[in-house]
């Protein structure tokens, strides 16, 4: 039987239609936004729902004292781009995508930042999958040596520093749970290159942030800190959260697709369990709801805050997590949940009006910095573009392989 039939989820007519419409919607949008931009790419939506847009040029960095990510979100771009022409098949969108690759490229030699992850797990990796094209394969297999190149090994395991040059102190003890999203690009270098070690340090990096990361009660922090030489927790903190104890509902996303994707790609039990355990934190805070606050433990007019983009991402992974877990009952609980949270997402929050630009409304790219409270952003955007394409269209847009021993 093909992937794409047996990966196939079970859905109702009216949810085939509202998945389909919201893809014809964003391949819609994506087209018009696309002779706009010039040399950028789009970033968050500004207040009157235009696209504040930034050059894939800007790498991450130290102003002074101050850390900047750079622009970490310019591969989700290309990934839409990709994502319309599967939807289409109009052959538009795969020369865009080429050509807005070219601006891309250059940020896989950044050596500042875990989030070369994100940017070419979203933009070179599907490239390649969709067009066996392997100047887009060793585009990604550039971005996944500056990634491995930044595992800290200590007494009791090895972490990749999330930020900064690895000569600097301040950046070599931290690590964020954000990295567990970004570890797909070494899963994938390890395959596409046959060298097991991008695979090693993945997984040291996932054995690390398990034991360092996740709290009593499995939610997680956002930053940690390490002492370098023992590898003991020296603090656990945060940068998007209400508090460096609280619970933000995006980093609680990040560590369940993270160990998703890691059960899938090493076919360890235990990763699979741990993603049932974060997501089952993360169901119970929802308390009924679909879309997280941006932080759980928000209080005051902050809790009623929204962070879609959150939503995207958990449903995205729970959809995996269906598809891949081996107990039929605990696979149709995944999957009912990921559906829900994509269902909601579709009908409640999606920009249609043409003044907002983006996908997704009350996506909180980071509400300690009031930047991108309420409007879209392009990470949003892309996984729940994901989301809908393991529904509508499995193995087109991201491959549908799975580890015998994790389905078995």
């Amino acid at each position: 039987m093909p992937n794409d039939m047996k990966n196939q989820i079970e859905i109702t007519a009216a949810q085939r239609d509202l998945f389909f419409k919201t893809l014809d919607q964003m391949a819609k949008k994506v087209a018009e936004d696309e002779p706009t931009l010039g040399v950028e790419f789009p970033h968050v939506t500004a207040p009157d729902g235009s696209w504040i847009r930034l050059p894939a040029s800007l790498s991450a960095g130290y102003t002074g004292s101050s850390w900047s990510h750079g622009n970490w979100l310019c591969g989700f771009w290309v990934g839409l781009l990709l994502a319309s022409y599967r939807h289409t098949n109009d052959q538009k969108y795969l020369v865009w995508a080429r050509e807005r690759m070219r601006l891309v490229a250059q940020r896989a030699e950044d050596p500042n930042t875990h989030d070369i992850g994100f940017i070419f797990d979203s933009s070179a990796i599907p490239g390649f999958d969709i067009t066996g094209d392997r100047w887009y394969g060793d585009i990604a297999l550039v971005a996944a040596d500056k990634l491995r190149a930044r595992l800290v090994t200590t007494r009791s395991g090895a972490y990749l520093a999330s930020w900064g040059p690895l000569n600097d102190a301040r950046g070599r003890c931290s690590s964020a749970i954000d990295t567990m999203a970004n570890l797909s690009l070494l899963y994938w270098a390890a395959n596409y290159s046959g060298d097991g070690s991008y695979r090693l340090a993945a997984e040291a990096h996932a054995d690390m942030t398990a034991k360092a990361f996740i709290r009593a009660d499995d939610s997680t922090y956002h930053a940690v800190e390490y002492d370098v030489t023992t590898g003991e927790r020296k603090r656990g903190y945060t940068f998007q959260g209400a508090s460096d104890e609280s619970a933000w509902s995006r980093g609680q996303g990040w560590a369940i697709y993270g160990y998703v994707n890691s059960a899938r790609e090493t076919g360890k039990r235990k990763y699979l369990d741990l993603a049932e355990r974060l997501a089952t934190y993360y169901i119970n805070r929802l308390d009924g709801r679909q879309v997280p606050p941006w932080d759980f433990d928000a209080t005051g007019t902050d809790a009623n805050i929204k962070d879609t983009a959150a939503a995207a991402v958990v449903s995205s992974a729970l959809l995996e997590l269906g598809r891949l877990h081996p107990d039929p009952a605990a696979a149709a609980k995944w999957t009912g949940h990921g559906l829900a949270m994509l269902e909601a997402l579709c009908r409640d929050e999606f920009a249609s009006e043409p003044s907002h630009r983006g996908l997704l409304k009350n996506s909180c790219y980071s509400k300690p910095h009031n930047e991108g409270v309420h409007g879209a952003t392009m990470f949003g955007d892309f996984f729940f573009t994901e989301a809908l394409c393991r529904v509508v269209m499995p193995g087109k847009f991201r491959p549908v392989t799975s580890n015998p021993m994790v389905i078995a």
